[in-house]
């Protein structure tokens, strides 16, 4: 199983857009020094967020780093020109040596559609063209298509060229047709775990699976990453209350919902969403979702809510020293 954590880069508190900055890429060359497998940068376009552009970013952690997977989180395909995504990403491979991937998925915010002039009616339709599209551009060589909403292509020479196709994972967030469509087109899948039991969704994973054998995908072909808002504390005491009073901040300015602490607790209980805890708890906790859900990946949120970095980082040390031998020795058995 491939352990890393991820930043969406959300600008709760009074931060400045330099410092947010500055800490997600600190935070993806620590990841990198003890030992995680993945680090992920969100991508967002209202003034809640820092980065617009995950692979500049990436980028930069890539410089700092040997051997971490950089990984965007995610790339919002309905609203971005497949060609520039996939030759940004292509250059942060060849930047990193090799460590690039995309996390494709479909805007949860309006505000992206307005800005880049896609029809917000034809939301699905537009991912699903530009998303076939994307994955015609990592084949390389010459690259021929027409579709709805972009300008054809014929036998465009798109650069730089790979020696390896760019990986592609699909984001989900819950939709049965997001699960299917990935399974249908036999790429990873990655499933936000964000509210509710886990075990809710085992559904959408059996969907997934059973999609992608209707479509010849082999099981090899198959991969599920689940990603979940996330804290690594010394103690189960400490690691409520230290999380809590920002977790409820993040409701407020990103939801505006009021979060109590019984329902934050219920969140973080053993069935609940939130992988919040002591390391042996979050051990727990990602454990039960391999039981349910088979998973070769876990990423969790590091950063939500305002925390502050030397809390941060200290979660990132917890999580690579106490959580990863364990959940590593347990997936090879």
């Amino acid at each position: 199983m491939q352990l890393g954590v991820f930043s969406l880069t959300d600008r709760t508190g009074s931060i400045t857009l330099t410092e947010r900055v500055r800490d997600i890429i600190d935070f993806g060359a620590h990841a990198d020094t003890v030992g995680l497998d993945v680090f992920g940068v969100g991508e967002h376009h209202t003034s809640r967020f820092a980065v617009s552009s995950p692979a500049v970013v990436l980028a930069a952690i890539a410089a700092r780093s040997s051997s971490i997977t950089l990984t965007s989180a995610v790339s919002v395909v309905s609203v971005l020109d497949p060609v520039r995504l996939h030759q940004d990403f292509a250059q942060l491979d060849l930047v990193s040596g090799g460590r690039a991937e995309i996390t494709a998925e479909r805007s949860a915010y309006a505000e992206p559609f307005e800005i880049f002039g896609v029809p917000v009616a034809d939301y699905d339709a537009v991912f699903e063209e530009e998303l076939q599209l994307l994955l015609a551009l990592r084949r390389g060589g010459g690259v021929t298509w027409a579709g709805r909403y972009r300008a054809r292509l014929n036998d465009a020479q798109i650069i730089p060229q790979l020696d390896r196709e760019l990986p592609i994972r699909l984001g989900v967030g819950g939709t049965p047709e997001s699960a299917a469509r990935a399974g249908r087109l036999g790429l990873p899948m990655t499933l936000a775990l964000l509210g509710g039991s886990p075990a809710r969704a085992v559904p959408l994973v059996d969907l997934y699976r059973q999609n992608a054998a209707d479509n010849g995908h082999a099981s090899t072909e198959l991969d599920v990453a689940t990603v979940s808002h996330f804290y690594v504390g010394s103690t189960p005491q400490e690691a409520r209350d230290t999380f809590y009073p920002h977790y409820r901040r993040y409701f407020a300015e990103g939801r505006g919902a009021h979060l109590d602490r019984a329902s934050f607790d219920e969140m973080a209980a053993p069935n609940g969403p939130l992988v919040v805890g002591s390391a042996e708890e979050v051990t727990e906790k990602i454990l039960r979702q391999h039981t349910l859900l088979t998973i070769d990946r876990f990423l969790g949120q590091v950063d939500i809510g305002g925390l502050p970095r030397d809390t941060v980082t200290a979660s990132i040390d917890r999580f690579a020293e106490d959580v990863a031998p364990v959940l590593r020795r347990e997936n090879a058995n």
